[in-house]
This record gives structure tokens, sequence and C-alpha cells, in this order.
């Protein structure tokens, strides 16, 4: 790439401001022919803005000239993309090549390829587990929230090298992939043999528990989370039930919208959630009077991030409902995905948002009204009941109380 369009580039990718800044400006200037005429100023600012990024473009031909192999231009514009977001350090807010962008779009669509687990890079720059997906091959194989991908087929990864582990582990349905686990809970490490499947995600399952309990399993919010949360709902109220467990555990989260749309068929008119943005570009979600009248129960666990934090310190903030569990992820804060050029795009914090006491819980998580660890033993079984799940037990218990 020649050196007046790289100096173009970075002044593009980095500088909006001072390029802004400078067309603005020479709407006032004065053509005299073949010269223009501008501001003392408005020449500083683009002489400086030119100073300051010539560094950028020194730097792409230094390597260029000198590393040990060669960068095509392609690699080094993506690397400088990628960097305007890493610099961040914010593991939520990431820029996406084309291949990263169209996995994204697939794993909040429902439907894709891979073993079904939410992963995020920690405080550590180490790939955490969010969640695994029901039913799933990660599922199967007893992967948990909080277990941290340390190695995938025998090579070392962490959160630099997230794109290139998440490429690697999803692969093509029917194909192995082996990933070392550090479980931090037990200080243990071992390795996992996981065959890939194509992935068809249930948002929502749900059967009676007894004539008077309904249980409503939700596996995350995707574009048809409250449609299918209605669904069910409705259909368990049809056979009688006059409380309803929901089962928030281990679902990471999705779409803002369909937790609103949710949270507003469970509370009456009341304040679900608002967030705050650094320009002031603030908003409240409110639910209307009408709402199911049943008793509820929510279940959740520390794979319970984001969406189903919101919709849970609603329910707990308005006393709307019990929360019997574990303390949950601690997800606070809210992210834009938008598309950019050549099918690339990107995902940015905007806001944090508040459950409606004003609490933010980035970090911290929502502690349950009734607190019950989930037995170590549960994790062993082949085919699990019921009966052998405690906090489903406590959660029912709950539930009869409040019925009486």
């Amino acid at each position: 790439m020649k050196k007046f369009n790289v100096v173009m580039l970075s002044i593009f990718l980095v500088a909006i401001t001072g390029i802004s800044t400078f067309f603005v400006t020479t709407l006032l200037q004065v053509d005299t022919g073949d010269k223009v005429v501008i501001s003392q100023s408005t020449l500083a600012d683009y002489q400086e803005t030119l100073d300051q990024y010539r560094e950028v473009e020194e730097l792409k031909n230094y390597i260029e000239q000198n590393y040990y192999k060669e960068v095509s231009d392609e690699t080094m514009i993506e690397g400088m993309k990628k960097g305007i977001f890493d610099v961040l350090n914010d593991p939520y807010s990431v820029y996406m090549n084309k291949d990263e962008f169209k996995d994204y779009m697939e794993s909040s669509s429902g439907e894709y390829p891979g073993i079904g687990i939410y992963l995020a890079p920690n405080d550590d720059k180490e790939i955490e587990i969010v969640a695994p997906i029901e039913d799933t091959p990660a599922d199967k194989a007893g992967l948990i929230a909080k277990d941290l991908i340390i190695g995938v087929n025998g090579e070392t990864v962490n959160a630099d090298l997230m794109d290139e582990a998440i490429a690697t582990i999803k692969g093509e349905p029917g194909t192995p992939v082996t990933l070392t686990i550090y479980r931090p809970s037990n200080k243990e490490k071992f390795d996992v043999d996981i065959v890939r499947e194509w992935i068809d995600i249930k948002v929502a399952k749900s059967r009676m528990i007894d004539n008077n309990i309904g249980y409503l399993r939700l596996t995350m919010f995707d574009e048809h989370a409250a449609a299918e949360f209605t669904k069910h709902m409705d259909g368990l109220i049809k056979e009688g039930a006059k409380g309803v467990i929901i089962d928030l555990r281990q679902n990471p989260g999705g779409y803002l919208s369909q937790c609103v749309d949710i949270a507003d068929s469970l509370l009456g008119k009341e304040l679900i959630v608002y967030t705050e943005s650094r320009n002031g570009d603030n908003e409240e979600y409110f639910s209307d009077p009408n709402k199911y009248n049943v008793q509820l129960v929510v279940l959740v666990d520390g794979g319970s991030a984001s969406a189903s934090e919101i919709l849970t310190g609603a329910l707990k903030d308005h006393n709307s409902a019990t929360i019997v569990g574990t303390t949950t992820f601690g997800k606070g804060i809210v992210q834009i995905v938008k598309p950019y050029n050549e099918e690339t795009g990107f995902k940015l914090t905007t806001s944090e948002y508040f459950t409606p006491n004003g609490t933010n819980i980035h970090g911290i998580g929502i502690e349950p009204d009734v607190t019950v660890e989930l037995d170590e033993a549960y994790y062993e079984l082949e085919n699990p009941t019921d009966a052998d799940d405690n906090q489903l037990q406590k959660a029912i218990e709950v539930m009869q109380g409040k019925l009486k």
C-alpha cells in the first residue's frame, strides 16, 4: 500500500474527530483559485493530526521491512481495527472480521456448528465459560460455568488467542476436539474429548411438576425468547399452574428487548431496568399493568448472566419472585452489535444497567433470597432426574410455601 494511502487510512480509523473538525471549518474557508485560505488554528489542528498518526505509518513500514515473515496489508489493517478495541481493555468490546462476525450472528440465531458453549475473556485474560447450553455436547461433557479453557487440541490458549481458539473449537459437526479445562472451584485440571454437533438451541421447555406447580426452563434470550416464553407460560396456566418455577440457570443472556418483554409479562406497572451511558443517552424500561397472575420462583446460578440478571433483578427488587440458587455471573454492562464494511462488524460496550433499586451488579452478581449450592454429585450422573436436582427441590419447597 502506498505511503499516502496508509496515512489516510490511519487518520480515518483513529482521528474521526479531527477530520470532522477540519471539513466543517473548510466550509467557511476562502477559495482564491488554486489555493484555499484557512485559519491558523485549523491548520495547526490538521498538522497535529498528521504528526500524531504518522507514527502509525512509521511502525507499519518498519514491520513490513523488518519482520521475519511477510505480512499482508489486509492483515495489518485488520490489526489496526482490532487494536482500537483492544486498548479499551474491555472483553466485551471487540472488532470482528468477516468470519468472526458471521460466527457471532449464527450463534445469536440459535443454530450453528460447534459444541454449544458461551465464552468470555475474564479480567485475568483467561477464556472463561459463561455457560454451556443445555443438551449440547459441552453440557453432556460436564462443563460448567466458571470453568477455564486453557488448551485446545494440546495447544495452550488464553484470551489473547481467543478468536483462534473459538474457530478451532467450532469445527465441523461429527469431528472431535479436545479441551484442556481448569476448574477453579476444586483446582482441578483435566482434558475433555467432545464431538462437535449441529447446535439447534431449544429456547424454552416446560412441564407440570404437580397439579399446581409448573416448571419453565429458559436457555437463552434469542430473538424468539419472548414468544416462546409466552407460549410455554400460557400452556402451563392452561394446565392448572398456580405457581411457576422459572429456571435461568446456565442462561448466558441475549437480547435486552426480549428480556424486557418477558419481564413486562411478570410485573405490574413497574420499572424493569434503566441504563446510563457516558454521552447521556440513558434509557428506562417500564412494564404495563398486565401480568400473569401466578406465584413465581426463579432458579439462578453462576451461569445466569446479562439478560438473565436483568430479569432476576427486576423480579427481586419488586418482590415479585423468590430467587433460589447461587450468585449470578455479574455482567452489568450493555453492548451494541453493529455491522461494518465488507460484512465485518463490532461489539461495543455503550452503557451500564441498573436494577430498579439502583444496583449495578457488574462484577458482583445477584445474591439469591435462598442460597443453595448444587450437589457436586449431580454432574456425575448420566441421566439425572428432578429428585437428583437439590436446587430444583428447594425451589419446589419454596413454591409450596408460597402457594399455602
